[in-house]
């Protein structure tokens, strides 16, 4: 029998107290997942009462909703539906801190600006530079399989993943990794939860590896006339002593959004060190940049933050491919944008190979999208590549497959955990 909607307040209230339940339809309006709506909202503050949601949840089929600072909700495919959305932000504590290990475990809403303000203290840092800046919580940019610039230097947001506490469908509190008291046997579970998208548990704690912070750093942002030029010197950078933070290729559009010059091309870069290999690695980039025609300019460490709002678009897709290609695939994707005068904004991790490309426009979500990934996406998997379709009005997701093609032995094996974690399959259908 379906339980009312009062019984089903009443029961969160019970849990997490009647102050952080979620019911009135204004309110739940602000909270939707990619256009679906939430019957209800609850606010743990403790593992505990996670626990108890979710065993609430799988008794009465609840589907379920993880959210941390809710700024990548649009991620994925539409929810056929949202029964409760969790709230994880009051889960915001520094559980402990070690820093002579340079070890932290935090709580999963804890936000990045507070968790680089407690271990900045200790000259520390959690080296993640992700889109939406330091307002995300950990636990989304774990969950999201976010990074940034930094993952260049630093590797991405999974690879510095130690251990994690989370919680299943039915409720069960489980580790994975470090400190593992009771864990799921025969799973790297951290890294099977980093980029789940809280499909296969609730994250609510996380142990990280930690840096030091650089004595000084410096950005510049190098100026090309064509992407030919930007290309050799991202070639020629990957080819040198140079030990970049960042390195960026960066089109015209991305430059205006963070009011910059204008270019053609552009490349930018960061270098944490000790001050005199600071002053050194400018100097050889400078050089190395002039060499293949470039104009080079200082820039601010709030650049960074200017460059990720570049991307904020109403389509956002992501291209993966080889590293060597990532300046020609810029330059198809400005060609195809180009035919249909979309406006577009890209930035493209030189040490990965991945492209962001945000379009803005009428035409963006039209029947020129879905052509253009149609063309995009058969042309990279030609070499191993894909594209991901990362936000998008709901319209047009719903005409668009936004993961693109899964090879079917690698499916099997996503329904085989997925059924294994979440086998009522509540948690973000």
């Amino acid at each position: 029998m379906a339980v009312s909607a009062p019984a089903a307040r009443e029961a969160l209230a019970a849990i997490v107290g009647s102050a952080h339940v979620v019911s009135e339809p204004a309110a739940l309006g602000g909270l939707a997942v990619d256009g679906a709506t939430p019957r209800w909202a609850a606010r743990p503050g403790s593992v505990e009462e996670m626990s108890r949601l979710l065993a609430l949840c799988s008794r009465e089929g609840w589907s379920v909703a993880p959210r941390g600072s809710g700024s990548c909700l649009e991620l994925g495919g539409p929810p056929a539906r949202v029964d409760l959305l969790l709230d994880c932000r009051r889960l915001d504590a520094i559980v402990e801190h070690i820093p002579e290990d340079m070890v932290a475990t935090v709580g999963a809403g804890l936000s990045l600006a507070a968790l680089g303000a407690a271990l900045g203290r200790y000259r520390q840092r959690f080296p993640v530079d992700p889109m939406g800046g330091a307002s995300r919580s950990v636990g989304g940019v774990l969950a999201t399989g976010a990074s940034g610039p930094l993952r260049f230097r630093y590797g991405q947001a999974r690879d510095l993943l130690l251990g994690v506490r989370f919680v299943q469908a039915d409720g069960t509190i489980t580790w994975g990794g470090s400190k593992v008291v009771k864990s799921v046997t025969g799973y790297d579970v951290p890294k099977l939860l980093a980029g789940s998208l809280g499909t296969l548990g609730v994250i609510v704690e996380a142990t990280l590896r930690l840096h030091p912070m650089p004595p000084a750093s410096g950005s510049w942002l190098l100026s090309f006339p064509a992407h030919a030029e930007a290309a050799a010197f991202v070639a020629a950078a990957l080819d040198s002593t140079l030990q970049p933070e960042r390195l960026v290729v960066v089109n015209a559009g991305a430059l205006r959004a963070a009011a910059r010059p204008p270019a053609h091309a552009a490349v930018a870069v960061s270098v944490g060190s000790i001050a005199e290999a600071v002053q050194s690695q400018g100097g050889e980039l400078a050089r190395m940049g002039r060499e293949h025609g470039a104009t080079v300019s200082d820039v601010p460490e709030d650049f960074w933050l200017e460059l990720g709002a570049a991307l904020a678009g109403p389509v956002r897709l992501r291209l993966s491919g080889e590293p060597a290609r990532l300046c020609r695939w810029l330059v198809e994707v400005e060609r195809l944008a180009g035919e249909a005068s979309v406006p577009l904004s890209a930035l493209g991790e030189a040490g990965s190979g991945a492209l962001w490309v945000s379009l803005g426009g009428a035409e963006a979500g039209g029947a020129w999208l879905a052509r253009a990934v149609g063309t995009l996406r058969e042309a990279l998997s030609a070499e191993g590549g894909s594209l991901v379709v990362e936000r998008a009005p709901r319209a047009v997701k719903d005409q668009l497959d936004v993961w693109g093609p899964i090879p079917v032995d690698s499916l099997a094996i996503m329904r085989r955990i997925k059924q294994e974690f979440d086998p009522s399959g509540i948690l973000n259908p």
